[in-house]
């Protein structure tokens, strides 16, 4: 089963991101609204009633389609002005709910956002140039996650001794580190021969970034379960636990590629 969801898992992706613009934008529409009812369920799990919780959904999943739009061209900037007036109305209704901790309750609510919401939209950022929609730079950061994480495992289990870092995630070594590093390096450099449209030292600088924020993504994520004494995020993906355990790489690795794509590369 582990195998079956890993395979369609990463089909799906893959499609979804050749497919073009829309089919991009259906799935990865899907993909946030997940990962912030996911991720919400885990900070409110005693709350009764869906309703801030779909309110937050829609927010992040209003986000993402707005990026969409407006890097598109269909839209301009004022698409962002009801998402701002949601994130004013996340404040002002913790005024009239009476919460023992409406601090908490803030920190939760913007957590979600900032760390769902915000990171799938910035893939927008890295998909679409001067309105033309281009599945290259997304597309190598997934795979470059997916062989990281293969290799990191595979050396890890062979070589590993030296823990990374023990109070967050015993089982990550620094063998297992080096080894995915040097994996994607590799078929980065590869790869830079037949993708010639960018410098092949640009694709070790992005798969390099990949593998370091991708490892911090991980880490954040274990920190998070940790803190929360729980082992999955969820079970949506049978074998795998939930959205956030599947894209918690991705989710610190894309704002870091797209920093060093807009200051490297495009300008």
């Amino acid at each position: 089963m582990r195998a079956l969801t890993g395979l369609v898992f990463v089909g799906t992706i893959i499609g979804a991101i050749l497919g073009g613009a829309y089919s991009f934008l259906a799935l990865f529409c899907i993909i946030t609204g997940l990962t912030i009812w996911e991720l919400y369920g885990l900070f409110f799990p005693k709350e009764k009633g869906i309703t801030k919780r779909v309110m937050n959904v829609t927010g992040g999943v209003y986000l993402f389609a707005a990026t969409f739009l407006y890097k598109c061209g269909i839209a301009s900037n004022d698409i962002f002005l009801p998402y701002i007036l949601f994130l004013l109305i996340l404040f002002i209704m913790e005024l009239y709910y009476k919460a023992a901790n409406p601090i908490s309750n803030w920190a939760n609510l913007l957590l979600v956002q900032v760390y769902c919401a915000v990171s799938f939209a910035v893939l927008n950022l890295i998909a679409f140039d001067e309105g033309s929609y281009s599945a290259i730079f997304v597309l190598s950061i997934f795979a470059f996650i997916w062989i990281n994480d293969t290799a990191a495992y595979l050396t890890g289990i062979t070589f590993g001794k030296h823990r990374l870092f023990e109070r967050i995630s015993p089982k990550k070594s620094w063998e297992g580190f080096w080894g995915g590093l040097i994996a994607v390096l590799s078929v980065a450099y590869l790869a830079s021969y037949h993708l010639t449209n960018i410098e092949w030292y640009h694709w070790l600088g992005i798969a390099a970034t990949v593998v370091v924020f991708a490892t911090w993504g991980d880490l954040t994520e274990s920190l998070l379960k940790r803190t929360l004494d729980i082992k999955d995020s969820g079970k949506i993906l049978p074998g795998h636990g939930g959205m956030l355990d599947r894209f918690d790489s991705m989710l610190m690795a894309v704002p870091a590629v797209y920093i060093y794509i807009e200051l490297f590369i495009r300008n």
